[in-house]
């Protein structure tokens, strides 16, 4: 059994069907979590991202600068 960073509900997770770096969620709260580990199963707590996040243009000036074709 695992738990849920969020609300510490115990979640029922079986360690030869997820892989670290799989995402899922909380039955009982609906928190967004992430197999941090697998032997015991450890979850975290998956970042949350704001919708208006600037994560798709370019990092640096000089990307920035080309033109858009």
């Amino acid at each position: 059994m695992s738990c849920c960073p969020a609300c510490e509900a115990e979640i029922d997770v079986d360690e030869f069907d997820v892989q670290r770096g799989d995402e899922l969620s909380c039955p009982e709260c609906g928190s967004n979590l992430v197999v941090t580990g697998v032997a015991p199963v450890a979850l975290d707590s998956v970042p949350d991202v704001p919708e208006d996040s600037d994560d798709d243009w370019p990092r640096d000036e000089e990307e920035s600068a080309k033109p858009f074709h």
